[in-house]
């Protein structure tokens, strides 16, 4: 990982922030997935300002083949003029690292007894008493809010930033660019 390429949302009247950087994370999640790399990750460095939003700005992370497949796909189609790219640059000397991860929370009762009943045959009485409302789970991560490329659900893509770390750390990262081992840069 040792080149990198930033992306910033222009500001936009017509359209909030966080819309726009799922709209983003979206084109950049389909374009991993035809892809199929597992080399290239991103991170958020507007985080630090604000930790419980992912801000206006994506870092992708890669070698220079890597991060110059996914510009050869075009994925920017559609959002040249909500996003300003800039050119391909190395990462500077001596940073640190961290990675950058999803964290998938169980946010949702109705849904966790839903599958219960579907798994183990149970009534809903029962799967109400196994996973009472009070069992839902909160965070402040920030998110981005997605739609399943399956099935069209929308979810909520959690993503935390790890504690700072001195080496990189080796590893594969998701169709979302995120991974719970590898490191990104972070400057």
């Amino acid at each position: 990982m040792d080149r990198y390429l930033d992306l910033k949302l222009r500001p936009e009247p017509e359209f909030p922030p966080t819309l726009l950087m799922n709209a983003l994370l979206a084109k950049l999640h389909r374009a991993l997935h035809d892809l199929r790399r597992d080399d290239i990750g991103i991170s958020f460095p507007g985080i630090a300002q604000n930790p419980r939003h992912l801000g206006t700005h994506l870092r992708v992370h890669g070698n220079a083949q890597a991060l110059d497949s996914l510009l050869a796909l075009n994925w920017l189609s559609g959002m040249r003029d909500h996003v300003a790219l800039g050119e391909m640059l190395t990462v500077p000397q001596g940073v640190r690292h961290r990675t950058v991860s999803r964290v998938q929370v169980d946010s949702n009762p109705e849904r966790a007894r839903r599958r219960l009943i579907k798994r183990h045959g149970i009534s809903e009485e029962q799967a109400r008493q196994r996973i009472p409302d009070s069992a839902a789970k909160r965070t402040d991560l920030p998110f981005a809010q997605l739609r399943s490329n399956g099935g069209g659900q929308a979810f909520r893509l959690f993503i935390r930033h790890g504690p700072l770390v001195d080496e990189a750390q080796p590893g594969r990262f998701s169709g979302y660019g995120l991974s719970s081992t590898a490191t990104v840069p972070w400057f």
